[in-house]
């Protein structure tokens, strides 16, 4: 991928290409960045839209800007753009519809904004984020794209908030956005990565991002694809047994068989997005990447107990090249890095989640 005025432009001509679009879009449009710098955002939208949307699309986006800047503050008397948290996850995308010249296509977003000043912590909600893309100058450029509130889930009740000092790693100087590319290989697995440093992100990326999908726990075919793809000869024949172990117990434990449904038709839901990347080390031949990850676990269906959950986790990869791409090492869970609650929101029924499960609601890996 490559960017124009810090957009992720060049996608592929297919779903999975509008899929990152909507994706990537979205997220530049929540960064502290666009929404704290008026002549970045207007060079921004000039690199999304679509001709003769420009003018329309800078416009909507000033004004969410100015409904977001009281979200970035924290408790502090001003906006520091430098101590700003503004960062998007994507947990699903669905196309709701595709052709040569278009797409339209659903995202279910968290955020976490807020300030890494102050006594305030940042705070998370919930967004369903509807993208409408056409197909222009070869490549996807924005048409429209409206927001409503999203699925609510808990935050999980074994993690508590962090202090917003403690989100200083993330902020807009020291830590990047994701970026999905949604090119894929043969196999439908990650297409292989630069040899450099936002190469090495971006396979780390989708690392946390397969880790956390539904198919990596229910369908071993897919699981074993997916590691021989991804990992590294090295450790190829060691991860692979540990998270048969893994996905055999997170079966076990969510009571789902082979189609990720229980007896009575509920749904296994795992979804891992990244909120943000940051380079801990790299090298020509080695790197480890450390990444802000939201993941949502749990089933879909009448048990509340059994209720979807996101957990905040900060998530370290380490990587290898080899075979002319990058391959993973290790995808290790660390500290949580933990923001409040939604404000005034209520988690919405477990049953509610099955809209986001299966294949076809998962996002483009980077």
């Amino acid at each position: 991928m490559r960017k124009t005025d810090g957009v992720p432009v060049g996608y592929p001509h297919t779903p999975s290409g509008a899929k990152a679009a909507a994706a990537n879009y979205t997220t530049v449009s929540g960064s502290a960045r666009f929404l704290t710098n008026k002549n970045a955002r207007h060079r921004a939208v000039a690199a999304m839209a679509a001709k003769g949307t420009v003018e329309a699309t800078a416009k909507k986006a000033n004004h969410a800007a100015r409904r977001a800047v009281s979200s970035l503050r924290g408790d502090t008397s001003k906006v520091s753009s430098k101590r700003a948290i503004a960062r998007t996850g994507v947990l699903s995308a669905h196309i709701l519809g595709f052709d040569a010249h278009g797409a339209m296509v659903r995202l279910w977003t968290t955020t976490v904004r807020g300030s890494a000043a102050g006594h305030a912590t940042p705070k998370t909600d919930f967004q369903s984020v509807t993208v409408t893309l056409t197909w222009e100058s070869n490549d996807w450029k924005l048409k429209d794209s409206s927001s409503t509130s999203g699925l609510v889930a808990p935050i999980d009740s074994r993690q508590t908030s962090n202090v917003p000092a403690d989100f200083s790693d993330y902020v807009r100087a020291t830590a990047e956005d994701p970026v999905l590319s949604g090119s894929a290989n043969h196999d439908g697995f990650p297409a292989p990565y630069g040899h450099d440093g936002h190469g090495a992100r971006a396979a780390a990326v989708s690392a946390t991002m397969l880790y956390g999908d539904p198919r990596f726990f229910v369908n071993e075919d897919w699981r074993h694809r997916m590691l021989a793809a991804t990992a590294a000869s090295s450790v190829l024949r060691s991860v692979t047994s540990d998270t048969n172990s893994t996905a055999r117990l997170v079966m076990e434990n969510r009571g789902v068989g082979a189609d990720g449904k229980a007896a009575d038709g509920s749904e296994l839901i795992t979804r891992t997005a990244a909120l943000a990347t940051r380079s801990i080390s790299y090298s020509d031949q080695a790197a480890s990447i450390e990444l802000w990850t939201a993941s949502v676990g749990g089933v879909a269906g009448k048990d509340e107990t059994r209720r979807p959950q996101v957990a905040f986790l900060r998530m370290t990869v380490d990587l290898v090249w080899e075979d002319g791409t990058w391959k993973t090492t290790a995808v290790t869970p660390s500290e949580p890095l933990v923001p409040s609650p939604p404000a005034m929101q209520e988690a919405d029924p477990a049953d509610s989640f099955a809209d986001v499960g299966g294949a076809s609601n998962a996002p483009a890996t980077a």
